[in-house]
């Protein structure tokens, strides 16, 4: 297949955008909000006895982080061939620019009240849970503390960001499909290989980048191939209704057994796939049942705060705390308060700055 032909057809409607924007995409937005509920609800537990809920269908707070991934994949890799075809060239320091007005601002806040909090001795982290957090390698530490803890999705995002924005210019499209394709392929064997030699560890289920990173690079392939993909019969009978059900069984089915081992290192790599092909549904389909709910005013909201959520919760949705800011119901109330705050006093106001580095 011609990948540069594929890349010629309607790329600005994958592009993401200011929300608002005939750009963006609040199908997308609608399921960042499905998964942020998933992280929340599993960093809540049981209000009643602050254990752990048990949904029977595995960790869903980890599972609600691997649909960001394939998202975020979809949408860094669509940005990339919209800006390539519209300038021919992509500019590295105008992409790592955006991204870091994205997201350092609000994470290094974060990251500057939770030093404050240990400071005062509120809460409890060593010194090299800020070095890790830092540095954005936090899926290499083997024992993070909680505040720190949820930062290891962020530090995979960020060391993609790096990565694959500059394969995609050095080697060009054609090429860079093959690095993606290839890291789908190492996934299942790093994972193998972590099952054979890190159980029993401290290195035990670390989520090392390797591991982890065949979700995104999914993400990245959906959005390459994605024109091609809607002129396919065969493709889209898989977005019907009763497909994408079954779909959403088998990742609920594999989700619940990833402990073991066959499911740990190949049953992944299916989640991720048909977590690509619901990520893709969601667009094509978003004016059917799912894709209004999706494109629901309050769920978009919900989505586009899911940043601000994810940074902040972790402070306040903490079962092993006795302190009052993590008791129920205050927990949620004050997690919310926290990402509205650091949405529209940090992250809305810079989002001018981004608008003038996409223009650039």
């Amino acid at each position: 297949m011609n990948v540069s032909r594929v890349a010629e057809v309607r790329l600005p409607s994958s592009v993401e955008g200011t929300p608002g924007t005939s750009k963006h995409l609040r199908s997308l937005d609608g399921l960042r909000a499905v998964s942020i509920v998933l992280v929340l609800l599993d960093h809540l537990g049981r209000p009643w006895d602050r254990g752990p809920l048990d949904l029977g269908v595995g960790n869903y707070g980890h599972l609600g982080v691997v649909v960001f991934f394939v998202i975020s994949g979809f949408l860094i890799t669509s940005l990339l061939m919209s800006e390539e075809a519209r300038k021919g060239r992509v500019s590295l320091k105008l992409f790592y620019a955006r991204r870091a007005v994205r997201i350092f601002p609000a994470a290094y806040v974060y990251l500057a009240c939770v030093y404050l909090l240990s400071q005062a001795g509120w809460i409890h982290l060593a010194s090299k849970d800020f070095w890790y957090a830092v540095t954005y390698t936090v899926n290499y530490d083997p024992n993070p503390g909680w505040q720190i803890g949820h930062l290891w999705s962020l530090s995979v995002e960020e060391q993609f960001y790096l990565l694959w924005p500059f394969a995609f210019v050095a080697l060009g499209l054609r090429r860079a499909v093959w690095v993606a394709a290839a890291v789908i392929l190492v996934g299942p064997l790093a994972r193998a290989g972590a099952w054979i030699f890190l159980r029993g560890t401290h290195y035990d289920d670390v989520p090392m980048f390797p591991m982890v990173a065949d979700s995104l690079a999914v993400g990245c392939l959906l959005a390459v191939y994605r024109n091609w993909l809607e002129n396919q019969r065969w493709y889209l009978r898989l977005l019907r209704p009763g497909v994408s059900i079954g779909l959403l069984a088998l990742v609920l089915l594999l989700n619940r057994y990833t402990g073991y081992g066959a499911v740990e290192v190949l049953g992944r790599s299916v989640i991720n796939v048909a977590l690509a092909l619901l990520v893709h549904r969601s667009v094509v389909h978003s004016r059917d049942l799912m894709g209004r709910f999706l494109n629901w005013t309050p769920v978009v909201f919900i989505g586009v705060l899911s940043y601000s959520f994810y940074l902040w919760q972790q402070i306040f949705l903490d079962r092993h705390s006795s302190a009052w800011v993590t008791e129920f119901p205050q927990n949620l109330v004050l997690s919310f308060a926290a990402a509205l705050a650091s949405y529209y006093l940090l992250e809305k106001p810079l989002m001018a700055l981004r608008q003038r580095l996409a223009a650039s």
